[in-house]
């Protein structure tokens, strides 16, 4: 295969995982009740669970392929979760429900790449 290519193919799945991952993450914000950014919470704690299993297991194991962890870690996770609006969400709330937000972003999203971890240990 010639180095272009070798360049090329690993472009593509992370191009391939960060469509899925942000049309994902579009349908769970329609999906999400108004008031509160509920989506984004959802996308960032399952995000952190599911990276959580994805970076222990390779480590633990190496069962998953450099390509699966490539398309779903750097191109669905990456593009699934989201830091930005994160932050442009929390900035628009009252400072009461902006602390909620950020206390349980971070909260849940640590608990969740432990939760993750624990289950890839549990498995492999």
């Amino acid at each position: 295969m010639s180095d272009h290519a070798h360049r090329v193919e690993p472009l593509v799945l992370v191009a391939l995982g960060g469509f899925a991952g942000a049309t994902c993450r579009y349908l769970v914000d329609l999906a999400a009740p108004v008031g509160f950014p509920w989506g984004t919470l959802a996308v960032n704690v399952v995000g952190s669970f599911l990276l959580g299993v994805l970076l222990y297991e390779s480590r633990l194991v190496g069962a998953l392929s450099a390509e699966t962890r490539l398309v779903v870690g750097t191109g669905f996770l990456s593009s699934f979760t989201t830091y930005s609006t994160f932050a442009v969400e929390t900035a628009a709330l009252g400072p009461t429900l902006a602390v909620v937000n950020v206390a349980a972003n971070y909260a849940l999203g640590l608990l969740a790449v432990l939760a993750g971890r624990l289950l890839a240990r549990v498995v492999a």
